[in-house]
């Protein structure tokens, strides 16, 4: 944020105790007395004989010592150490600092998903389809490529809560249906009546049902998942069993809208 006058400094600026030139290259820097470690000879200020030295040039550091290119002698002066600022570590962030931009691409990884509590919701997608299917399958078929929704783990240990609404008719007044939701290619509901199922009033009329559909999933794999809606027919009649998605007592114009959400929990 802008500053009116002087922005404030960060850092602690010193000027190291005494040094006493001798027949050596190497000197313990000191701070009160205690041992003194710069980050880098470039955060020293260090003058000898007069002549402010080059660091990296005249002298190095290796840990709480200074370290000239060449032994000094007891005639050589020393004249000061000035350590430019401490190297210090952050106590706390404040709120609000870490924004998107500073979170470096790929940097939250599934290692550290993965140390979320049981239960944290780690992703979510969704779809829907809004376009009326059908199927004359005594199996279950798949409904809509658009109800299908491949989504990649974070961790093999990851639950799936997969919920999925809809409208479902037979074809006429003799048939019923059967919708289910699957993985991959396993029913997660019964094997032939899956995990909802509707008939019309025999000889009478079609019904129209609403259904609503939830299932809790445990994979056990951190490969691609694809979750999608499967429906088939009922036939009682023997003419072969149409199942309607998406059309309601209306007609064909104006489909009900099918939705399929998948939410990955962590395990």
């Amino acid at each position: 944020m802008p500053y009116i006058g002087k922005s404030p400094v960060g850092g602690g600026f010193h000027k190291l105790d005494n040094l006493t030139a001798s027949a050596t290259d190497t000197y313990a820097l000191t701070l009160g007395g205690a041992a003194y470690y710069p980050e880098t000879a470039n955060q020293l200020l260090c003058s000898l004989n007069g002549v402010i030295q080059a660091p990296q040039d005249s002298f190095t550091v290796s840990g709480s010592n200074l370290v000239f290119d060449s032994a000094l002698t007891s005639s050589d002066s020393i004249d000061f150490v000035v350590a430019l600022g401490d190297v210090l570590g952050v106590g706390s962030v404040t709120d609000g600092a870490i924004t998107t931009a500073k979170i470096a691409n790929g940097a939250v990884t599934a290692a550290k998903i993965d140390s979320l509590p049981t239960g944290s919701v780690l992703q979510v997608k969704a779809a829907s389809d809004t376009a009326i299917r059908t199927s004359s399958s005594q199996t279950f078929d798949i409904a809509s490529n658009t109800a299908q929704i491949t989504i990649t783990p974070s961790s093999s240990t990851s639950n799936f809560l997969i919920t999925c609404t809809g409208v479902m008719s037979a074809d006429d007044g003799n048939d019923g249906w059967f919708t289910s939701i699957f993985r991959d290619s396993t029913n997660l509901g019964n094997g032939s009546t899956g995990l909802a199922h509707g008939n019309s009033v025999a000889n009478v009329s079609v019904n129209y049902f609403p259904f609503s559909m939830t299932i809790l999933d445990s994979p056990a794999t951190a490969s691609d998942i694809v979750y999608g809606l499967r429906i088939r027919g009922y036939d009682i009649d023997g003419d072969g069993g149409t199942a309607r998605l998406g059309q309601h007592v209306g007609g064909t114009s104006s489909p009900i809208p099918t939705h399929i959400t998948v939410m990955e929990i962590a395990g």
